[in-house]
């Protein structure tokens, strides 16, 4: 008797199906190697330890659109210097902000101010959320969670969906085309200057070759459905080192 319960049990475990769990964690693994291999690799990426991209475009406020340039340049996670120009209203306009780990400033023209606890936060997810549709691997750091999510499609094309959650403890969704595994859109709530919160949907198109490393050219985002931002990427690069004076308070 005793070893027919053996051999009974033995054959329940054989059989078992894999636990949902562990069958997720594999799915989401496979659908995120596939994507960093498509961008250039995890050991091209690995090495993109400071970043520096510009930009051109349009920003639309209160139903205006207005022409801007912008120029980013990214160390990890929590270093950023992003420098924004253009006409609003007739009037040129300049900003640059700053954010250095648990510092951060912002310039708006002569106007300088150093940023608090909150606006640190949110510059940092404001980075997070430029930063991962690039490069990929920090979502493989342990600040960030991933599981799957509903397939969608986005345009007439079929994309896998992944649920992150930041290192913030905020989610949003990033969606990988099936044909080619690369980044096309995002989903996630920000939260604008003057503190309200939006439904940020962002959308990522043709992807050039910049030193091994593919790279979104055409960026678009909506804001809560609402036209926000359409840029072209006209540089990006991959730095040795920052200069000293990147991540400084602003002069």
């Amino acid at each position: 008797m005793k070893r027919f319960l053996g051999a009974a049990l033995l054959a329940v475990v054989a059989v078992a199906p894999v636990h949902p769990a562990r069958a997720d964690e594999q799915e989401v693994k496979a659908v995120l190697d596939r994507a960093i291999k498509a961008i250039g690799g995890e050991e091209a990426l690995g090495k993109a330890a400071v970043i520096r991209w510009k930009t051109k475009g349009t920003v639309t406020f209160g139903g205006n659109e207005n022409e801007f340039t912008g120029e980013t340049t990214a160390q990890g996670l929590n270093r950023v210097r992003s420098v924004f120009e253009g006409e609003f209203n007739g009037n040129s306009f300049k900003g640059v902000t700053v954010i250095d780990g648990d510092k951060g400033w912002r310039k708006f023209g002569d106007n300088a101010m150093e940023l608090g606890d909150e606006d640190i936060s949110r510059e940092k997810r404001n980075l997070y959320l430029q930063i991962v549709p690039v490069l990929l691997v920090p979502l493989k750091g342990n600040g960030f969670k991933l599981e799957s999510a509903a397939d969608e499609k986005v345009g007439d094309k079929p994309a896998t969906v992944l649920k992150v959650t930041g290192p913030d403890g905020k989610d949003f969704t990033i969606s990988f085309d099936k044909a080619s595994g690369l980044p096309v859109k995002s989903v996630a709530t920000v939260t604008g200057f003057q503190g309200q919160d939006f439904t940020q949907e962002s959308t990522f198109a043709d992807y050039k070759d910049f030193g091994g490393i593919k790279k979104a050219t055409k960026l678009t985002s909506k804001r809560d459905g609402e036209p926000f931002i359409a840029a072209e990427v006209t540089e990006f690069k991959v730095l040795e080192k920052a200069d000293p004076e990147t991540f400084t308070e602003p002069e």
